[in-house]
């Protein structure tokens, strides 16, 4: 939750700003968005290769500062257009199913990490003031495709805002999407509702949850926390899996953890808390205290 103070000094950062969101109308784009729009911006440009999400954002944010943008982030000229003249980038695009970037690796590396240059280098060319690049703590120690091509996006990221005065570049890392398309509780709920047991990868589970209307806030208070190339990682709590499901039944099947899949997620190494900043709500892991 933003507080009032925050609010007010967050409305100082946007006034009168022009901002791209890339995969903008993804569970976090959306809400993003929404939030974006209750401060005193000049408008907000959403960039996502999704039609039929585009169509349906447009119509259910009646908004004059809203511009929709149909294109992908490895198609450049088209980037190029959606950048000119940008104040304030919120990069989010890429291919977020790890079994679905597994079975297709060079789609995969080609969008999150050839996707992202194509973003950085952009940002760089129209003079952006800020660049925020969204991350996962599938990037922490990876162990699947998706994870390793999130880490590259940190470090390039991270890259970025030292070789750069401008735009000042961060990553935000956090984890699952509670209310995210596709996700866990959309799948309990169906097989609840079909009489089915529950599909469980392992009965000792455990992953970080945010609600997206949570990860869209943490994401507006980075801009208060922009440290050059820094990565910035909120504290938020783990579940077991096994526990969330008994929420919708008790019925439940084991299926086994998927590919590189782990059994407890990691937000942050322990040899990354030392070399970072701790505040009440996040650590703020800076490039600099790497060297």
């Amino acid at each position: 939750m933003i507080t009032k103070i925050q609010y007010t000094k967050i409305s100082k950062i946007l006034k009168n700003k022009k901002i791209l969101i890339s995969g903008g109308a993804g569970s976090v784009g959306r809400i993003l968005v929404k939030k974006l729009l209750a401060y005193p911006i000049d408008s907000i440009r959403i960039l996502d290769i999704n039609e039929h999400a585009l169509f349906e954002l447009e119509h259910e944010i009646n908004d004059p500062r809203l511009r929709i943008l149909l294109g992908s982030i490895l198609d450049k000229d088209r980037i190029e257009l959606a950048g000119k003249n940008i104040d304030i980038i919120f990069h989010a695009a890429a291919i977020k199913n790890i079994e679905i970037s597994e079975y297709n690796p060079i789609e995969t590396i080609d969008t999150n990490v050839n996707g992202t240059v194509n973003m950085i280098r952009m940002a760089i060319r129209n003079n952006a003031k800020i660049f925020l690049n969204v991350s996962t703590d599938k990037a922490t120690n990876p162990s699947t495709l998706y994870g390793t091509t999130k880490q590259l996006t940190e470090r390039l990221t991270s890259w970025a805002g030292i070789t750069n005065a401008e735009p000042k570049f961060v990553s935000v890392r956090f984890g699952n999407i509670m209310d995210s398309r596709g996700n866990v509780f959309e799948i309990w709920e169906k097989e609840s509702k079909d009489k089915k047991p529950l599909s469980l990868t392992h009965p000792l589970a455990e992953r970080y949850f945010f609600k997206s209307d949570e990860a869209a806030d943490f994401i507006l208070k980075c801009l208060l926390m922009m440290k050059r190339g820094a990565v910035l990682i909120p504290k938020m709590k783990s579940y077991k899996i096994k526990t969330l499901a008994q929420k919708y039944s008790k019925k439940q099947r084991i299926i086994g953890l998927r590919q590189g899949e782990k059994l407890k997620e990691i937000l942050i190494t322990e040899d990354e808390k030392k070399k970072c900043l701790e505040k009440k709500d996040m650590w703020v892991l800076s490039p600099y205290n790497n060297q």
